[in-house]
């Protein structure tokens, strides 16, 4: 069974190597030409990004901010695809905890619109995403509501959960580009995860009674 096995794993690495040796050996041919095409691709993808980069900025994303009502939220909508919105109340204390990481991130990924709704204050808004729990953070990936991180149970089910750790669930719904391990919560070694199942985003997830029920 061993001899089986290292023969397996001798088979892989000689594809792998293959493969490697096939790519030098391409990169090792390229001529002039073929310099000059990659070289002026880069570039129009470079050019490409800066102007998004523009459009963003131009758009209010790199900061976080908080919009008046239900109507600058569809406004904002219309402009920004990727959104990552919190739904807060006054008197939640969690909130505050979610407001000083979500500043931390509005500036790292200006690809995405990071802002808060006031819960209490957008009635429909909050009917209409089925926003149950406070704080909720709505995921929103091409414009299409994609997940809701409710409460903190997502996050460790602790308070002090970092930044990394909210950055890293936000990325699970694809609203920001993350380059590092989607498997693998960055304080997977300071606190257990508990992995949850996957539900309708409709229906919401399971939270901690330390969260807030908005129809309290």
């Amino acid at each position: 069974m061993a001899n089986i096995l290292e023969n397996q794993l001798a088979a892989v690495a000689s594809v792998i190597e293959k493969q490697l040796d096939d790519q030098l050996d391409r990169l090792d041919n390229l001529d002039t030409d073929d310099l000059k095409v990659i070289r002026e691709q880069r570039i129009r993808e470079m050019k490409e990004l800066n102007q998004k980069k523009q459009e963003w900025l131009q758009n209010g994303h790199g900061v976080y901010t908080e919009l008046a009502d239900e109507k600058e939220f569809f406004e904002v909508s219309k402009k920004s695809p990727n959104i990552v919105c919190h739904f807060y109340r006054d008197s939640t204390e969690r909130c505050r905890i979610v407001d000083m990481h979500l500043k931390i991130l509005a500036g790292k990924h200006i690809e995405a619109k990071f802002c808060k709704v006031n819960a209490e204050k957008s009635p429909f808004l909050t009917q209409r995403l089925r926003i149950k729990v406070i704080p909720t953070i709505a995921l929103i990936k091409d414009s299409k509501t994609k997940d809701f991180i409710v409460g903190f149970t997502d996050l460790g089910n602790c308070d002090d959960f970092s930044t990394d750790m909210l950055e890293w669930r936000i990325a699970q719904s694809g609203a920001i580009d993350y380059k590092g391990d989607l498997m693998t919560p960055p304080d997977v070694k300071k606190k257990a995860y508990i992995n949850r199942p996957k539900k309708a985003i409709r229906g919401g997830y399971d939270s901690d009674d330390s969260d807030i029920d908005f129809d309290d």
